[in-house]
Order: structure tokens, then C-alpha cells, then sequence
């Protein structure tokens, strides 16, 4: 993974972790389409990678967070999603970084 990708990363687990503050729906429909957007970013790179197993999960976070047919996993459960991606989104980074 590049850097700037890492980056972009670091940025959207801030906006996850903003989603677990209650804002209006409108933010949380701009955070899913960011992610699936950076989640596919992440899926190609991997897959250009030859990186099988993460591209794999790049792809299921695409299909997770995509914003047209919405998955309704209730607010809890979708907190512990954002908070766990989040710390990955970071810890890879923080991976990156070095």
C-alpha cells in the first residue's frame, strides 16, 4: 500500500469515528460513499498488489459501506463496525509510515 493511500485511510477512520457522535443522517450517507470509494482505491491497489486476502476485505468493506442498498445492521452494531475499521485503517498506517 502507498503512502498517500494510507493516508486517505487515516483520514476516513477519522470520519468513522465521527460517525459514532449523533449527527444528521446525511453525514453518515457521505461517510459510506467515501469508504466505498477509498475501499475500492484500497481493493485495486491490492489486487495490482497480488495481495488476495486483503483485497478480498477491501471488497467486502466496498459492499458493506456501498450507500445504494444499504445494510441495516442497527446503530450499536454499526458502531462497533466503524470503530473496528478504524483501528485497522490505523494500525495500517501506522504500518505504512515506518
Amino acid at each position: 500500500m502507498n503512502k498517500k493511500l494510507a493516508l486517505v485511510g487515516l483520514g476516513l477512520a477519522f470520519l468513522l469515528l465521527l460517525c459514532l457522535l449523533p449527527l444528521p443522517y446525511g453525514f453518515y450517507t457521505l461517510v459510506r460513499f467515501i469508504s466505498m470509494v477509498v475501499f475500492a482505491c484500497m481493493a485495486f491497489t491490492y489486487y495490482e498488489q497480488k495481495n488476495t486476502t486483503l483485497c478480498v476485505i477491501a471488497v467486502a468493506l466496498v459492499l458493506l459501506f456501498q450507500p445504494f442498498i444499504k445494510i441495516a445492521l442497527g446503530r450499536e452494531i454499526w458502531n462497533v463496525v466503524d470503530i473496528i475499521v478504524a483501528i485497522a485503517l490505523i494500525i495500517q498506517w501506522y504500518k505504512t509510515k515506518e
